[in-house]
């Protein structure tokens, strides 16, 4: 008597299979059932509502967007196109200093947490309510989130160009406490922005104390990316060893043109770190940053194209230097017309960026601003960026070392349980991609493009994309800190 054959809801045969630890690919089939990876291997027996033929393109994990200020974009545009059309089915948000919770607001937000939206996008007074209201959009990626320090600055302090005093601190440890028994991923600061640049280190690792005894971790945009950098790293590693918890060090550069060529030396500070303490880093795979319009940098080194404008509008898309010349003023007084404004910062060399990225160490994060008019290209590009530019193009590296820095890797140091791996009882979170074909194709004068080669995304074992377009199903929901590995198999963080 023959054996009934396994069924499944999803069957997916015939593919190259990345299960996302950075080993080389084997062919196989994968079944998902009930949200989850069924089996792995030769399923040719097995019965499933929907089959998918792989026709030997790449299956990986779904890729996990670590540096994110999607924040509110989940809520307010939960079909989430810019990340799942890159094969991003999880975001983490809260990053550099910003996020929407724990947030009350007695005005305007303060720059940079205007990057995330207006004042009535900050709905959420308690970490509590934020989840809630994530799970209530039912986005099409899941949502992992830290708490910024800026934000709890703001809702604790009169100013911010001052340090907190200890009661302020025990008021913004109370919030974190609070969001960190509701899943929060750990903390994030952005030292380098006049709404934090006041906070001594002090204040920081006091703020950092209940990280490890939940389990979290501390990402910092550090106090400076530019010639003082390997100062800046120094404070992000004293505050990890005194909370006892880990680094990771957001989009790492070397930004303007006088630290050019030192990431030889950034990394090699970053390599003695790791041999002490648990310290890692993501960056993006562009040479050019975006963020609010800082004065500081206005210094005519280098080209700042402006992004957006509150009193100019119609200069999106110009140089500040061909505004100061319409104007004709200097650059530093055409910058502070435009504010409050965005920039897009032509600060960084390629060679730096190709050193960083192809570090063991690091991850991929976008560091996308979905509010942004004209966002930089990274919002919808990132990924592919990886896989078509520096994989295959470039061979920076080699394809199963470019996902494991956009899945195993990313899960693994934000305590993502279960997710980042293609693994028998694992969430169904895969992308299908063709690695012929696989590009960006959004670029600075038109950044809101799909990217190619992304065939079918599922997230939590739902078909959310297809041939180019979203299906219309949403599977996504909150993501609350797991057990965090304290290394992987290769021993590192």
């Amino acid at each position: 008597m023959r054996p009934h054959p396994e069924t499944a809801d999803t069957l997916i045969s015939g593919a190259q299979l990345y299960d996302g630890s950075g080993a080389p690919p084997l062919s196989g089939d994968v079944a998902l059932r009930d949200g989850r990876i069924a089996a792995i291997g030769n399923l040719s027996n097995w019965l499933a509502a929907e089959i998918v033929e792989a026709k030997g393109r790449a299956l990986a994990p779904g890729f996990i967007d670590i540096h994110t200020h999607d924040d509110t974009h989940v809520i307010r545009a939960p079909h989430m196109l810019p990340k799942i059309s890159q094969g991003v089915t999880t975001v983490i948000v809260g990053n550099c200093g910003i996020s929407a919770s724990p947030v009350t607001l007695e005005g305007e937000p303060p720059d940079p947490m205007n990057l995330l939206g207006e004042r009535d996008a900050f709905r959420y007074p308690t970490f509590a309510a934020y989840v809630d209201a994530v799970n209530a959009a039912r986005p099409a990626v899941n949502v992992g989130a830290l708490i910024g320090h800026t934000a709890l600055r703001n809702n604790h302090m009169d100013r911010l160009d001052r340090t907190a005093t200890p009661a302020e601190i025990d008021g913004m440890r109370s919030q974190l406490e609070d969001a960190l028994s509701h899943g929060a991923l750990g903390l994030s600061t952005g030292l380098a922005y006049g709404s934090a640049f006041a906070a001594s280190t002090e204040e920081v690792m006091a703020l950092a104390e209940p990280l490890a005894n939940a389990g979290a971790l501390y990402t910092t945009h550090m106090r400076t990316e530019f010639d003082a950098i390997l100062d800046a790293m120094e404070e992000a590693y004293r505050v990890g060893r005194h909370a006892r918890v880990p680094v990771v060090i957001s989009h790492l550069k070397c930004a303007g043109p006088s630290n050019w060529g030192r990431s030889a030396e950034v990394l090699a500070s970053l390599d003695r770190a790791r041999r002490l303490q648990r310290v890692g880093c993501d960056c993006y795979p562009y040479s050019r940053s975006s963020s609010t319009l800082d004065l500081k940098q206005v210094t005519g080194d280098i080209d700042i194209t402006v992004t957006w404008s509150t009193p100019h509008p119609e200069m999106a898309g110009k140089l500040i230097a061909e505004i100061a010349g319409a104007w004709g003023v200097s650059q530093q007084e055409a910058a502070r017309r435009l504010l409050p404004a965005g920039a897009v910062y032509h600060n960084m060399s390629e060679e730096d960026v190709r050193r960083i990225l192809s570090h063991p160490a690091t991850m991929v994060g976008s560091d996308g601003l979905p509010n942004d008019p004209l966002p930089h290209p990274r919002l919808w590009g990132a990924f592919p960026r990886v896989l078509g530019h520096y994989a295959r193009d470039t061979r920076l590296i080699a394809l199963e070392e470019a996902i494991r820095k956009m899945t195993s890797l990313s899960a693994r140091r934000f305590g993502l349980a279960q997710r980042g791996e293609v693994r028998i009882g694992y969430h169904g979170d895969l992308v299908l991609f063709d690695p012929a074909r696989v590009r960006d194709a959004a670029t600075f004068d038109q950044p809101r493009q799909n990217a190619e080669g992304i065939d079918a995304v599922w997230v939590n074992g739902v078909l959310s994309y297809r041939d180019g377009q979203p299906t219309g199903e949403r599977a996504g929901h909150f993501v609350a800190r797991g057990v965090r590995p304290n290394a992987d198999a290769q021993g590192e963080f």
